[in-house]
């Protein structure tokens, strides 16, 4: 995706104050960077399984970071990483034990476990030859 031209002086340009007229263009894909919730999200969802419900993945998260999270920040989370189609969600039967009601549950789509993926292996390359530094802080 292009978001648009983007004029960045030289230096000498800079120095005579003046305008370059030829644009650079920046390429950024904003869909495929995943946010640290983003990605703890995906990884609930991959963890839990079958059992991926939006009450299930916050108590995921909860239980792996020891960080409160709110049941609203995780829907709306789900949301957008289905419109980003790393995920997809299916409505269950509804249930006598939920009063009727039905209960939404995730699956990682192909590209959400690519995403992923991609995610793990560059916190890893960042990591690398890091361990003890981080380990004995």
């Amino acid at each position: 995706m292009v978001l648009g031209p983007l004029v960045l002086p030289t230096r000498s340009a800079v120095r005579r104050e003046k305008r370059i007229d030829s644009p650079i263009y920046l390429v950024h894909n904003v869909e495929h960077m995943l946010g640290e919730f983003e990605e703890k999200v995906l990884l609930a969802v991959l963890r839990l399984d079958h059992d991926a419900y939006g009450r299930t993945i916050r108590r995921e998260i909860a239980k792996r970071t020891g960080r409160k999270v709110s049941i609203s920040a995780v829907y709306t989370t789900l949301d957008r990483l289905e419109q980003k189609g790393l995920l997809r969600s299916r409505l269950e039967d509804p249930t006598p034990q939920r009063g009727g009601r039905r209960k939404k549950s995730f699956q990682l789509e192909a590209a959400g476990a690519r995403e992923l993926k991609d995610a793990y292996r560059s916190y890893r390359n960042m990591v690398q030859g890091l361990e003890e530094q981080l380990e004995s802080r």
